[in-house]
């Protein structure tokens, strides 16, 4: 279809937003000057209210940040922290901060996880710290006032399904910036590697010690480029190249999860007897592509969700993320499979199973990556790389490549970071990762020069740092918090195969 015509198809939506489209404001990668009163407060410990934390003995305080690091005497906001205190405070060394990904993951409670991976003696040596970012959860939360479960959906069968997904990404960008658009606008991933150095000065802390994954694995490396005189141990799982952050992250994922859909279906053949989806991956395949497009019409609706040809996509996406997720993914499809067909769907079951799998909030997502980095503007541009995807990729080249609410986002209040930097950094990356593609983490590798790589083999999942996944990997990081020695060169660590499904 000519891109003239999408163009026409789509004005309307654009002219949505014409209203939030502001100007972009001053860049400018150095602190401002007045931030002495933000780097030197103290911190006022209180029990969390959180069972997870509270049964680990952790304690919360809010962190006063100016919501612009250009105008720190002007509108200010808290970001929620939380600390597990060092086990044996003669040894302590520090603080070791985290982030579970995103963006739009609460951080606040995940200490509770990490610690359960770390050894007796990093324990001793560390204060753990989650934090909440800034516009998430206890962090001032941004909220879009249209309440959808996600901003990211795939394009559908045609170009009528991709302007509805247009109209839906401008709608959700104007409703996200147009209540408070000076909020919107500055919950950025550089503002919240202020807002982290920040934490690391209250806490009294000349060094910061990181573990981030996924989007943390971002959040991290920009950290390195604008504090690098305050980096300590720091380790990136699953890593982003900044380079593709955020489109090309999410063309890469087409191809990733492809793939692990056929892996997927392998597993589902072996146990037809208990699935009769097919006896053979490919079998399997057809099934899942043909429920997608017998969804087509049939959409059904509750708790708030959606089930038709853009969300079902989603939800398969959603669960591929790791193979213990197998039985819930064959479930779900069976839930699909009898709602398409007009049977009884338990929406609020469906929901649940989903949101598990990838708790993020839509508000946040929408917030943080479209304020990141200014979108390509043009729906004849999404829609071209839609319609090439789908040679390759049937059931995820339509989400990979389509618009979202960054395309009508006001443009950034800065340019994004450029990493480019010699952070000894150890770095953790899965081969065949659904959510970072392996190529992503050997770019980074290469932007920071004095890195050391982890590559985890034959592992279809996101995030390598997982009990019991690799006992090999497991130790390499617990050495290195402990006694800050990495392995002498790149190494390849092989998976416990006993973690996996049968």
């Amino acid at each position: 279809m000519p891109a003239q015509r999408i163009r026409r198809l789509v004005l309307g939506a654009t002219l949505l937003t014409a209203a939030v489209a502001l100007p972009a404001g001053p860049a400018n990668a150095d602190a401002a000057p007045g931030l002495d009163r933000f780097y030197h407060q103290s911190l006022d410990w209180k029990p969390c209210n959180d069972a997870v934390l509270d049964a680990v003995g952790g304690q919360c305080a809010g962190v006063r940040v100016p919501l612009d690091y250009d105008n720190p005497d002007g509108r200010t906001i808290t970001v929620a922290v939380s600390r597990v205190a060092a086990t044996d405070p003669s040894r302590r060394r520090g603080i070791l901060m985290s982030n579970p990904g995103g963006p739009g993951g609460q951080g606040l409670h995940y200490t509770a996880q990490l610690a359960e991976m770390l050894t007796p003696d990093v324990l001793a040596q560390y204060d753990l710290v989650g934090m909440d970012p800034r516009g998430i959860g206890r962090s001032d939360a941004v909220s879009c006032t249209i309440p959808v479960p996600s901003m990211l959906f795939s394009a559908g069968y045609d170009v009528f399904g991709f302007a509805r997904d247009t109209t839906v990404g401008a709608a959700l960008a104007a409703a996200c910036v147009g209540t408070d658009p000076d909020k919107a606008r500055h919950m950025t991933t550089r503002n919240t590697a202020r807002d982290m150095d920040v934490i690391r000065s209250a806490f009294g802390e000349d060094k910061l010690n990181f573990y981030g994954a996924s989007y943390g694995t971002y959040l991290g490396s920009v950290y390195t480029q604008m504090f690098g005189d305050h980096t300590d141990r720091m380790i990136l799982d699953s890593p982003i190249d900044p380079d593709r952050y955020y489109v090309g992250l999410y063309q890469d994922m087409g191809p990733l999860n492809e793939y692990a859909l056929d892996d997927w279906a392998t597993w589902a053949a072996r146990h037809d007897d208990e699935y009769h989806y097919g006896s053979t991956r490919e079998q399997v395949r057809g099934f899942v592509e043909e429920l997608i497009r017998r969804s087509v019409g049939h959409e059904i609706y509750g708790a708030g969700y959606l089930v038709d040809e853009h969300t079902i996509p989603m939800m398969l996406l959603a669960l591929l993320v790791n193979p213990q997720l197998n039985t819930n993914l064959a479930e779900v499809v069976h839930m699909l499979d009898v709602g398409v067909a007009g049977g009884p769907i338990d929406m609020d079951a469906l929901k649940a199973k989903i949101v598990a799998a990838v708790p993020l909030d839509a508000s946040a997502l929408a917030a943080i990556m479209c304020g990141d980095k200014t979108a390509p503007r043009d729906p004849a541009w999404y829609y071209a790389n839609v319609d090439a995807a789908r040679k390759t990729q049937p059931v995820f080249g339509a989400f990979a490549n389509n618009i979202t609410a960054c395309a009508f986002w006001p443009d950034a209040v800065e340019p994004p970071t450029e990493v480019r930097n010699a952070t000894p950094v150890l770095m953790l990356a899965n081969v065949h990762d659904t959510r970072t593609a392996y190529q992503e983490g050997l770019a980074l590798h290469r932007d920071l020069t004095e890195s050391r790589l982890v590559t985890l083999a034959d592992t279809r999942v996101h995030g390598a740092f997982r009990p019991g996944l690799s006992p090999c990997l497991i130790d390499i990081v617990n050495t290195y918090l402990a006694t800050g020695v990495r392995p002498a060169q790149d190494v390849t660590c092989e998976p416990d195969f006993s973690w996996f499904p049968q």
